[in-house]
């Protein structure tokens, strides 16, 4: 590096050292020698490059010479107005004399800029998305504003800087006058008739002060998530109210549907549930007549219109189902689903098959009523349906179109109602589907509670005015079941799976007893739950009788033989129970049914049976007193004809060991040489299987009288 210099004068050369060593660009004005600068050109030597040299070297002045002195750098400020936004853009002025150069955030070559001077005015500027705080202080940054961050630079952060001798402010236009609104937004409702065939109208009018608030955007801004609304006028008001907060939970969790720019809702026919959160909302100032009836029907089966009984109808109905029957045809003649969630055994099927009936004789389907079952109870179907409504031609269909030899369409040919099983439809889900159904009725509907099931895709897919679901178990695992069979009687409630786990499912879960409120409001219209404790009081409670017998000596002595020896057996397993848990049970099943009847396990051995002989003298008693009885076993072999069974009071039939047969093997020829049924009054006697349990329930009484029939004529239990 050059650390000395020489001067050639005359006839000698002078050599001296430096006292510091030099930057290459000090150095080059050594071997430049003697600079002149232009008069026109003084200026810009002074303000661009002057201060550079300063900063390299020392610089005198000489006499006569007058160079201008650059004045500190001022902050510049430019904002472009737009309609409701502004870019804003940010940089410094320097002037040197009459020369003025603008420069903007990033470096410029030729031009000398004061980087500390810089930073504090940066650090002057109120903070906002304008200016965050960099490795050296405040930095200063382009922005494009909208909102509130619009709002509070025209109104916090222009006026500041327009005040300060150092920054220049320049606008393209004069900044427009935000002024927060007085008061909070007031939300009104008013129900109109509708025009395009939904029940109503909904209108929503929100106010702030005298000025309307545009919907859309009040809407587009709720679900954006915004804290404010800026309003054409300039006035603006928080978002934060309650009333809106609602009005934003309701929107998205409806699925509401806007009428262009307007201020109008088109409600379908399931949001009825929301009319006590649209009144939570503010002052419903006008009801249309079909939604006043509409919705306070939903909401209090008690006020139902009265339907009459249909005249087909071969049963005496309770109030609670002709209750249940006139909500399934509100439903109906109101096209719309539910779900008819009585409890097991208060008559749904019955109340099924009244709607069916009834809305044949008031011609009000346009096709035939879909019964779609499990296969077990398919035959039950269509007993019921010949006994109770025997003037409903009841097609059922039990096989496929290979094993019918004609298409489904031929099969149903005149059909008021047709009834399938789940596994059907799911095989031939398009013939279905290609026909028009008046209603769709689903029994078990927990079969569809996995909306990912082939057999739920088919059901939704099906096209019927009415789609009604039959369920003693509306939610077994979690909230998704309900939404299932929602989103198949009523898809415009809750559209989205996911959207309706984010706002409930999760929700109620986790404890949250707002959105469970929330929830049952929603579904209340469109679900009828009743217990048998509630509805059916007069029902005895189940009576239990544990009736000890002793077996006979031949049967006790033949017992306790075989007792020592799988004793003795078993103890000798007990080693290794793991390896011989099939055989110990075996044993031990083994002895159950030795103390039944020795029968069971040997047919050499006497059909003798203590407990055969007590229940002949029981259903002896019972028989002749007219009632009927049913008696369960566990295991099917048991028990065998007696010679001492009664046979004065009635048949007896045994119903076989595959619950799940089909209906034509379902009944057995009795040994009297004719063919008996089971009571088939629904709920009575009636032999129903339990899915979901693995066994029979019977229920002792029936709930569902066959018109004309005395006391006596009951079947009890």
């Amino acid at each position: 590096p050059a650390h000395g210099a020489w001067i050639a004068r005359d006839d000698e050369v002078l050599f001296g050292p430096l006292s510091r060593t030099l930057s290459p660009a000090a150095a080059g004005l050594f071997r430049h020698g003697e600079l002149r600068i232009p008069d026109g050109e003084v200026e810009t030597f002074a303000a661009g490059y002057l201060p550079q040299l300063r900063r390299a070297v020392a610089v005198e002045v000489g006499d006569g010479v007058v160079l201008p002195e650059p004045e500190p750098p001022r902050l510049l400020c430019r904002v472009d107005f737009s309609e409701r936004a502004a870019g804003v853009r940010w940089g410094f002025r320097y002037r040197t004399g009459a020369t003025i150069r603008d420069v903007g955030l990033a470096p410029e070559p030729g031009v000398a800029r004061d980087r500390v001077a810089e930073s504090r005015l940066a650090e002057a500027v109120p903070r906002g998305p304008w200016v965050e705080a960099g490795l050296t202080g405040a930095e200063l940054r382009p922005a494009f504003l909208t909102g509130r961050p619009l709002i509070s630079f025209v109104t916090e952060v222009l006026p500041v800087l327009e005040e300060r001798d150092d920054v220049l402010v320049d606008l393209n236009r004069e900044a427009p006058v935000f002024t927060p609104a007085e008061g909070d937004p007031v939300v009104r409702l008013s129900v109109g008739e509708a025009e395009a065939g939904d029940w109503f109208d909904l209108h929503v009018e929100v106010t702030v002060g005298d000025e309307k608030v545009p919907l859309a955007e009040l809407l587009s801004a709720l679900a954006a998530g915004d804290d404010h609304l800026m309003l054409d006028s300039g006035t603006w008001f928080s978002l934060d109210a309650p009333e809106l907060a609602e009005l934003r939970t309701l929107v998205e969790e409806a699925r509401l549907i806007v009428d262009g720019d307007g201020d109008t809702f088109r409600l379908r026919p399931e949001h009825a549930g929301l009319w006590e959160e649209l009144v939570s909302l503010g002052v419903v100032t006008e009801q249309a007549e079909s939604w006043r009836s509409a919705v306070g029907a939903l909401l209090d089966p008690a006020s139902l219109p009265e339907v009459p009984i249909p005249d087909g109808l071969e049963a005496e109905l309770r109030p609670y189902q002709a209750t249940g029957f006139e909500w399934l045809s509100f439903l109906l003649s109101s096209r719309l689903g539910g779900i008819l969630a009585d409890e097991m055994g208060l008559g749904k099927t019955v109340q099924a098959l009244a709607l069916a009936l009834s809305a044949k004789e008031r011609g009000a389907l346009r096709g035939p009523v879909l019964v779609v079952a499990p296969t077990s109870v398919i035959g039950t179907w269509s007993a019921e349906a010949a006994k109770f409504a025997p003037s409903l031609n009841t097609v059922a269909v039990t096989a496929t179109a290979a094993k019918r030899g004609e298409p489904l369409a031929t099969s149903i040919d005149g059909a008021d109602v047709v009834v399938t099983s789940y596994t059907l439809l799911r095989l031939e889900s398009d013939e279905y589907r290609a026909l028009d159904w008046g209603a769709v009725l689903l029994d078990e509907a927990q079969f569809v509670k996995n909306h990912a099931s082939k057999a739920y895709q088919a059901v939704r897919k099906l096209n019927a005015g009415v789609k009604i679901a039959l369920t003693g178990t509306p939610l077994e695992n979690n909230l998704m079941d309900l939404w299932s069979l929602l989103s198949i009687t009523a898809p415009g409630l809750f559209p989205d799976p996911k959207a309706f786990t984010t706002a409930f499912r999760r929700p109620i879960e986790a404890g949250d007893t707002e959105a469970l409120g929330r929830l049952h409001r929603r579904i209340r219209p469109l679900i009828l739950r009743r217990t048998k404790a509630a509805v059916a009081a007069e029902l005895p409670e189940k009576q239990e009788q544990i009736v000890p017998v002793e077996l006979s000596p031949g049967h006790r002595r033949l017992y306790d033989r075989h007792l020592a020896r799988e004793r003795q057996k078993v103890l000798g397993l007990l080693g290794d129970l793991g390896r011989n848990r099939i055989t110990i049970l075996r044993s031990l099943t083994l002895l159950r049914q030795l103390s039944l009847s020795p029968a069971l396990i040997d047919d050499a051995h006497p059909a003798a049976s203590a407990k055969i002989d007590t229940l002949v003298e029981m259903l002896g008693e019972v028989i002749a007193e007219g009632h009927r009885a049913l008696v369960f076993s566990q295991f099917t072999g048991f028990p065998r004809p007696h010679p001492r069974a009664p046979h004065g009071g009635g048949d007896r039939v045994r119903v076989p060991r595959r619950p799940h047969a089909r209906p034509r093997r379902r009944h057995r020829r009795l040994p009297r040489g004719r063919r008996a049924r089971l009571p088939d009054q629904p709920q009575g006697g009636r032999l129903r299987p339990d899915p979901h349990r693995g066994r029979l329930r019977v229920h002792p009484r029936p709930l569902v009288e066959p018109r004309g029939g005395e006391p006596g004529d009951r079947p009890h239990a």
